[in-house]
């Protein structure tokens, strides 16, 4: 039988559950207690009010608030774009050819040092809060290697997605019609068993939306839910396709028209935000208070990659989209952690509320409000996965 674990003496408890507070829709509460039974949660409320249970941890009057859910990143790659990274500081722009040069290393790498790569940056994700996280395909092009990629990927989480559409490789360059004939037959069949998601990069330089939809469609119907890169460079179609095809989530969303706002706001697809790429790239921030305001569903992520996002720091992006994106504290802890549960439409995590898995972290500081007021800093101090304490 499993044991039960009260966290107590909480000064605030982030539950994402609005059932259990009049002020807010964290469902905060003060002077708390959560009690952990086994992998899930079985209890929350204020710490007077805490069943009995055969194990306590005093949490010393800091804030806990569940694992971030980070529902974007690129991990299963090899090798390193510093010199990019260096010149686009140095005043070159930001395209999507640079995907290529991450595609010939990891072609090249082998299955232990794309495992070791990938591992090394979950660890690192784990130390600063997040207990969820969706990756992705799309650095190897090839069905051998998109096959590999995601193996390699499903050892580790759930949330494994197929991104063979990330760009067309080269030896595709001068015929991406048969690329795209490559991706929705006998790559998607080696690849299919493995995901859970499908994704395509929708933007000049990558695909087109009728490519999109014809490589989403075909995933479909093998059984791959959409998601889409959209809306990121340019203008375009990426937002528009995602949520005709109801894809769970539009991810970058930086260049919207009135259109777009409204049929993310009308629709069930998440708008996924992504500052740390547009930190990185110098970009224009995805204006996340226009969203919000139109009652659209936004969510938070990394996108960490070796290219755009080379950040695995869920606190680093909430704290970029409070001082530059329009949102409130509340706005960005809920979208990093309820908000990414959407985006891979699941409810047992993103909240500490009974039935929920009891992943959670604490943070060295009376409330979640530091995580932006206190950039850069290492608050979290504690993270609990799955009922076990891993740090």
């Amino acid at each position: 039988m499993s044991s039960s674990t009260v966290i107590t003496n909480i000064a605030t408890l982030i539950t994402n559950d609005p059932s259990l507070s009049d002020t807010d829709a964290l469902g905060t509460v003060r002077n708390a207690a959560v009690v952990l039974e086994g992998d899930r949660v079985a209890w929350t409320g204020e710490a007077s009010k805490a069943p009995a249970t055969d194990n306590r941890v005093d949490a010393g009057g800091r804030a806990v608030i569940p694992g971030f859910v980070d529902s974007h990143s690129h991990l299963v790659f090899a090798g390193d774009r510093t010199e990019e990274f260096h010149a686009r500081m140095s005043g070159r722009p930001y395209g999507a050819g640079g995907i290529r040069t991450t595609v010939a290393a990891t072609r090249a790498a082998t299955d232990a040092e794309l495992e070791a790569n990938l591992t090394r940056y979950l660890r690192e994700a784990l130390r600063q809060g997040t207990t969820t996280f969706e990756t992705k395909s799309g650095y190897g092009l090839t069905v051998e290697d998109e096959a590999r990629a995601l193996r390699i990927a499903a050892a580790h989480t759930d949330e494994v997605t197929f991104l063979g559409a990330h760009v067309v490789p080269p030896e595709f360059a001068e015929d991406p019609a048969a690329y795209v004939a490559l991706v929705t037959g006998e790559m998607l069949d080696a690849c299919a068993p493995h995901a859970r998601w499908i994704d395509v990069f929708c933007e000049k330089g990558a695909f087109d939306g009728d490519q999109a939809r014809a490589i989403l469609t075909a995933g479909r119907a093998r059984g791959l839910r959409p998601r889409v890169h959209a809306n990121q460079l340019t203008y375009g179609p990426g937002v528009q396709l995602a949520v005709e095809l109801d894809a769970a989530s539009a991810d970058h969303c930086t260049h919207l028209t009135d259109a777009d706002v409204d049929a993310l706001a009308q629709g069930g697809t998440v708008a996924t935000l992504l500052p740390g790429a547009e930190f990185s790239t110098r970009a224009q921030w995805p204006d996340a208070r226009r969203l919000l305001d139109a009652s659209a569903t936004v969510a938070l992520s990394t996108d960490c990659n070796p290219g755009s996002s080379f950040t695995s720091s869920m606190p680093f992006c909430l704290a970029l989209a409070v001082r530059d994106m329009g949102m409130t504290p509340d706005e960005a802890l809920w979208s990093a952690t309820a908000g990414g549960a959407r985006a891979l439409r699941r409810d047992d995590v993103g909240r500490l509320a009974p039935g929920a898995y009891a992943d959670l972290a604490v943070l060295d500081a009376p409330s979640h409000v530091h995580l932006a007021y206190r950039p850069g800093v290492p608050l979290v101090t504690e993270v609990w996965h799955r009922g076990v304490r891993v740090n």
